[in-house]
């Protein structure tokens, strides 16, 4: 097993790293570093910038716009990316229904999507969770009916990331309500957002915003052609989806930086006097969070490594980086709230802020990702799946 960056692997990443320096908005940039909320012009503003570069999918292949860079480089990029500060590229049509197309799309499918995917033409939501229906994802309501080349659409969807902004939704649907096995007879729908009889109502967060919302369906009629797979054959393409979503939550990039943005933190603030970083209470618990995020970032090198010997990607074990990396994000949060003490209290207005400081985001930034946890499969149901899958429980 070999765990170090090979000659022309720190050459890349040093690349990366100058490219993003230089080309990294400023305002962007601190938009992020101060945790402030992005519009969906925002969002586009750097996926289009990485789109003209040749950046945007390094996961597609190169026909379709892809780079031909390895895993390795492709886990060099994204924690550069992390670290840097740069905006999240939203995942539902570039890392999600894209991977989908490729796999089990049409060729109509392939040319009519994925370009307008790759240049941020059509942003994308994903329709998967109902009320009831989150963990237990196969118990889901949501039924379309066949009729003259259309599907009938009737039901709802929650916790909706970015619905208000989308063009698309991809959804699981249940097309046969009569199977004996809840994850037969469900569907993968492509649905245009703009199809009358879909209602979109914003659900507002502790911290004010709007990030999620529900999503209402009154017999909307969706195109046969808008299928993906085989009807009733769903369940296939929903685990396959699930599989790339959670290679994406562990953000060891992301946290290293939240990691020296604490120490900074806890070095200015004090407490009865002293600088936090002297209390031997929280000096033991931020050393315990950096060190599991170096044991993280070790599995991960581990699955790279694997990966790149067999070429095979990692099975019910990539649970791991979802579990631990959303508990490491959590954990350097809640230290973030300890170390800014009384400053971290303030829910002021987004107009009222001064992001010069950027401890006036760091209580809604803390409820904000309570969610980390329970999205992309909550944290308890990879626990059962790698209590089934690996450890053979």
């Amino acid at each position: 097993m070999d765990l170090n960056y090979s000659t022309e692997e720190l050459a890349f990443r040093d690349e990366v790293r100058s490219w993003l320096q230089a080309n990294l908005p400023a305002d962007l940039r601190q938009k992020m570093e101060s945790y402030q909320e992005l519009s969906k012009d925002d969002l586009l503003r750097w996926h289009k910038i990485l789109a003209r570069k040749g950046w945007v999918a390094p996961d597609w292949p190169e026909e379709w716009g892809g780079t031909s860079w390895n895993v390795v480089q492709k886990y060099i990029f994204e924690e550069e990316c992390g670290f840097a500060a740069t905006p999240p590229l939203i995942p539902f049509g570039l890392r999600m229904c894209a991977p989908v197309l490729l796999q089990f799309g049409t060729e109509a499918q392939k040319k009519r999507f994925l370009p307008r995917i790759y240049d941020g033409t059509d942003f994308w939501c994903q329709g998967y969770s109902e009320p009831g229906s989150g963990s237990d994802l196969a118990s889901l309501k949501t039924r379309a009916t066949r009729e003259d080349g259309h599907y009938v659409v009737t039901g709802q969807k929650i916790w909706t990331t970015l619905a208000h902004y989308a063009d698309w939704i991809f959804c699981l649907v249940r097309t046969d309500p009569n199977t004996g096995k809840r994850q037969d007879g469900i569907s993968f729908l492509l649905i245009d957002m703009k199809t009358p009889g879909i209602t979109v109502r914003p659900i507002v967060l502790m911290d004010g915003s709007q990030e999620v919302n529900e999503v209402f369906f009154d017999e909307v009629k969706v195109p046969v052609e808008n299928l993906v797979h085989q009807e009733g054959k769903g369940w296939t393409v929903a685990k396959y989806l699930l599989g790339y979503e959670r290679m994406g939550t562990g953000r060891i990039g992301a946290s290293k930086r939240e990691l020296q943005r604490l120490k900074e933190l806890a070095a200015e603030h004090r407490k009865d006097g002293r600088p936090i970083m002297e209390d031997v209470r929280f000096r033991d618990r931020l050393t315990r969070v950096e060190v599991e995020l170096m044991a993280l970032e070790i599995t991960n090198l581990r699955f790279l490594d694997q990966m790149r010997r067999t070429g095979k990607p990692p099975g019910a074990d990539v649970s791991m980086l979802k579990i631990k990396g959303t508990e490491i994000q959590q954990s350097l949060t809640e230290l973030m709230m300890q170390a800014a003490g009384p400053l971290a209290q303030a829910f002021k207005p987004m107009d009222a802020m001064d992001f010069d400081h950027f401890t006036a985001r760091l209580a809604p930034r803390y409820c904000n990702m309570r969610k980390a946890s329970i999205y992309a499969g909550s944290n308890e149901i990879q626990r059962n799946i790698i209590a089934k899958a690996t450890l053979g429980l």
